[in-house]
């Protein structure tokens, strides 16, 4: 026969499209089908879901009254000028009068207090550690702050790895383990400013009661983290011990924990930086440090010294959040160590390369 007459030759020689050649072109043609239409239904997800999210921040806009639109941009633009005093130099050149801030620091001891640096001076260091215990209250005002922050890490730490081991279900079986994380919800769900409203007729409305605060808020959010490290670790590890005879209590310190330790500390630093927000926060309400006084300047309408000590309140967080850094890079094998000197002789040229990238 000719090649022609041959249903399974093409006529330039190759094999017809029938049989497996058929099948083979179908199911490319399926699989782009399917293709298309998956792009498709993801195309049109995605524009639901910014509609979605568009119609919900229109309802946001209503129930906040933004879209009121009655606000009196030239008023709150003469109270910001409150925050910054000027003066003029030369032929009355205005500039900002720095003087007037640095004033109010030294006046209220907002970051250095000098009756406490004097016993260093002299060479006090028993009084200024055992008995006038100086360590933060050398700081004045942001010393205090900075105290009810640490103190709240590190009394909510243990109770946060307490439950946040417990939280876990490769440790506490489902549905026991929701006993803890219920628990840790529960206290997330209520903020730091109302747990230091309950904790006043304890301590009384002071820096104590904000600790405390501080101390259970930590339990709730450094225990979740907790609970979502342990979930996503390997299972090699916990398998080998248990093959071994480990108990329980050693596979959990020896297998598990183990993991994350490096992970635990970062996120118990992290928590630290919110916590000496939260320390700010609750300061406005009156539990002292920098807060309060940013609450009591605010009353006598005294804008300049508030601006004062919102720039006291900055330096604090970022000198935190620096020392936090530090520590957290240090963990990190694969980086340098870089001493305090270099970090601070060299933190223009790393902003450079950073804005160079």
């Amino acid at each position: 026969m000719s090649d022609e007459s041959d249903p399974e030759v093409a006529s330039d020689g190759g094999t017809a499209t029938g049989g497996d050649g058929v099948n083979r072109d179908s199911r490319l043609t399926e699989q782009y089908e399917r293709i298309r239409q998956r792009r498709r239904r993801r195309a049109i997800a995605s524009v639901g879901l910014v509609t979605f999210v568009l119609f919900v921040f229109v309802q946001g806009l209503s129930a906040t009254e933004l879209l009121d639109g009655d606000f009196t941009w030239e008023h709150f633009g003469t109270s910001l000028r409150n925050y910054f005093p000027t003066t003029t130099f030369g032929p009355g050149v205005p500039f900002l009068d720095l003087g007037q801030y640095t004033a109010f620091i030294i006046d209220r001891n907002l970051l250095f207090d000098p009756e406490i640096a004097s016993l260093l001076l002299e060479g006090r260091f028993y009084t200024f550690f055992f008995e006038e215990l100086g360590m933060f209250a050398i700081f004045g005002q942001a010393g205090i702050t900075l105290a009810m922050g640490v103190v709240g890490t590190i009394m909510g730490f243990p109770f946060a790895l307490m439950f946040g081991v417990l939280g876990s279900e490769r440790v506490t079986p489902f549905p026991f383990n929701f006993i803890f994380r219920g628990s840790m919800s529960f206290i997330r769900a209520i903020p730091a400013l109302v747990w230091t409203l309950i904790f006043i007729p304890l301590a009384g409305l002071g820096p104590a009661a904000a600790t405390f605060a501080i101390a259970f808020d930590t339990i709730g959010n450094l225990g979740r983290l907790f609970v979502d490290e342990l979930e996503e670790i390997a299972d090699g590890p916990i398998e080998a011990m248990e093959t071994t005879g480990a108990s329980k209590p050693q596979t959990i310190v020896f297998g598990m924990l183990s993991q994350v330790k490096t992970s635990f500390i970062a996120w118990t630093l992290y928590i630290l930086e919110i916590n000496v927000r939260i320390a700010v926060t609750v300061g406005v309400y009156g539990a002292g440090g920098l807060g309060q006084v940013v609450e009591s300047q605010q009353g006598l309408l005294n804008w300049t010294e508030v601006m004062a000590t919102l720039l006291c309140i900055f330096v604090l967080i970022i000198t935190v959040e620096l020392f936090s850094q530090r520590l957290r890079s240090r963990l990190r094998s694969d980086d340098e160590v870089m001493g305090l000197k270099e970090l601070i002789t060299g933190f223009p040229r790393r902003m450079a390369e950073s804005v160079m990238k």
